[in-house]
């Protein structure tokens, strides 16, 4: 069995598409997934399974759909993955600390990454590496003009954030 990191897309925001982690862990252990437990409300799976990340996405993203009625897009990553994500950051120590981690559904095509890298924002940025967006605003998250979905539309892939700590925490929960 190999452990995995499910990211769910959008989910428990603003009181839409509410997925209650309790009921989340047992759709998943009712569905074969193996010691299933959650981290904090956004979307945070660690499971264990014998299935590839392709049919894990599918499986999860059904589930949810089933269950809830409505359509999540979800990032499966081993812990491997997610901590060659945090250590590939091109951010300084202090700046990584305040980034954000975007893990991507797939490496975006070279050259919309090209044409996404002329997009800027004083006192931000943003750096593109395989099937990551590393995102950093000096004034913090609640004060940026990026926007997730401008650069999903342009690069043709999904994504999810995650900040810092919760990387960290993720990567701790899934080193068994």
């Amino acid at each position: 069995m190999k452990t995995y990191i499910a990211l769910l897309r959008g989910i428990n925001v603003g009181g839409h598409k509410k997925v209650p982690m309790t009921v989340l862990r047992d759709l998943l252990t009712t569905a074969g997934f193996q010691k299933v437990q959650t981290y904090i409300q956004s979307g945070n799976v660690i499971f264990q399974s014998t299935a590839e990340v392709s049919e894990l996405e599918k499986t999860i993203q059904n589930l949810i759909l089933n269950h809830f009625g409505f359509e999540v897009s979800v990032i499966v990553k081993t812990n491997q993955e997610l901590q060659a994500i945090l250590n590939n950051c091109p951010f300084s120590e202090e700046r990584k600390m305040e980034s954000y981690f975007i893990m991507l559904s797939a490496i975006p095509d070279h050259n919309l990454v090209d044409d996404v890298a002329k997009i800027t924002y004083e006192n931000e940025e943003v750096i593109i590496k395989n099937d990551a967006l590393y995102f950093y605003s000096s004034t913090g998250y609640g004060r940026t003009k990026f926007n997730m979905n401008t650069y999903e539309r342009k690069l043709k892939v999904i994504g999810t954030s995650r900040n810092y700590k919760t990387m960290l925490k993720l990567l701790s929960l899934s080193s068994y």
